[in-house]
């Protein structure tokens, strides 16, 4: 099923990639090309668990990286990450659409 869904998610104009990453950092499935580096999926996880602990604990939704290669969209489901690159920001509201629609199917 994740493998559909990533899929799926290239169909959505801009996106280049989209893989689920598991808790210890390993590519569970992915989709589309130029995967980000797991080192970099980490590390954007642990700014994540940062500042939601610096805010209260309040859960992630996503958390966004414009890196010069293009934006990348880091969005927490149960306790994996789904990491979609895409091209430019101005397709963010497009992106989070999507993956919102495609984990809700999960």
């Amino acid at each position: 099923m994740p493998a559909e869904m990533l899929t799926r998610m290239l169909d959505t104009k801009g996106v280049r990639y989209a893989a689920l990453i598991g808790p210890a950092g390993e590519v569970l499935d992915n989709a589309g090309v130029n995967l980000p580096d797991t080192g970099f999926v980490q590390a954007a996880r642990a700014v994540g668990q940062s500042l939601s602990a610096t805010v209260g604990g309040h859960e992630l939704q996503d958390l966004l990286v414009d890196l010069a290669g293009g934006p990348v969209l880091l969005t927490p489901h149960q306790l994996n990450l789904l990491v979609v690159g895409f091209d430019e920001v101005g397709n963010l509201g497009r992106v989070r659409f999507a993956v919102r629609r495609e984990i809700s199917k999960l």
